[in-house]
């Protein structure tokens, strides 16, 4: 992977073989706020609506920051992006697989996944460590 931030999105994915996917206001937390074009990003289709966790890796293509509602104090930092496919998941990962890795202090990037997507159950964008980003790797071939 290049250097530089990884970041991840859970969201609905209606198409989990689609070539590109669009994201429209997505909720940014963990530092999700701060991704750019050209960052890798894994992208895990939500259990929420129908789907089964880590199924690619992609670029971002484009980003573009959400504008705040005027009048309301606070706000959950929101991106719209696209992205475009450059790996496909060979190995399942979701929170079945992620459940037993529950305390976050543990250190395990196992442990930071389960914590930044599951401890809410909120689809959002996450920005990852370097481990949890090279743990994620190891889904790929």
């Amino acid at each position: 992977m290049p250097p530089g931030p990884t970041y991840a999105i859970k969201a609905e994915i209606p198409d989990p073989a689609a070539a590109t996917f669009v994201f429209s206001r997505q909720k940014t937390m963990y530092g999700g706020k701060h991704v750019r074009a050209g960052d890798v990003i894994f992208l895990f289709a939500s259990e929420n609506e129908g789907g089964h966790g880590l199924i690619a890796r992609g670029v971002v293509t484009a980003v573009e920051a959400v504008p705040r509602i005027p009048g309301v104090d606070r706000q959950t930092p929101r991106i719209s992006l696209s992205v475009r496919r450059t790996a496909t998941a060979t190995r399942p990962l979701g929170r079945r697989e992620l459940k037993p890795f529950a305390d976050p202090r543990d250190g395990a990037p196992a442990a930071e996944l389960n914590f930044k997507f599951y401890r809410q159950a909120t689809n959002k964008v996450v920005c990852l460590s370097d481990e949890a980003a090279a743990f994620l790797d190891g889904h790929f071939i």
